[in-house]
């Protein structure tokens, strides 16, 4: 498949992924991953390897998008958890008895 990635025309397949992503260790996933193998790679990683370009020079869209059309899982960043909402004692109280809390 011929995709375009940092403006630069790939010919990429997905034995040949498989085959350039043995034996690379996966490096901690903290974003958009795609799974080659049995192992989760961070996007930006794989780019990097297929493309040997820096990893500044692509976006992880572009990336993403070749993978997901040579038929590969890729996942989104992970969903940053909402911070949780801290009762005072008293609003802990009051919230327990069933009395709005107004301070």
């Amino acid at each position: 498949m011929r995709c375009v990635i940092a403006r630069f025309p790939f010919d990429l397949t997905k034995s040949g992924v498989l085959e350039t992503m043995k034996g690379i260790k996966p490096e901690q996933v903290t974003g958009e991953s795609v799974i080659i193998g049995r192992r989760t790679y961070p996007i930006k990683q794989v780019g990097q390897v297929i493309t040997r370009q820096d990893r500044r020079d692509f976006s992880a869209g572009e990336v993403l998008r070749a993978m997901s059309r040579l038929g590969f899982t890729c996942r989104g960043a992970l969903p940053i958890a909402a911070p949780t909402r801290v009762l005072s004692p008293f609003q802990q109280a009051s919230a327990m008895l069933g009395a709005p809390a107004t301070v």
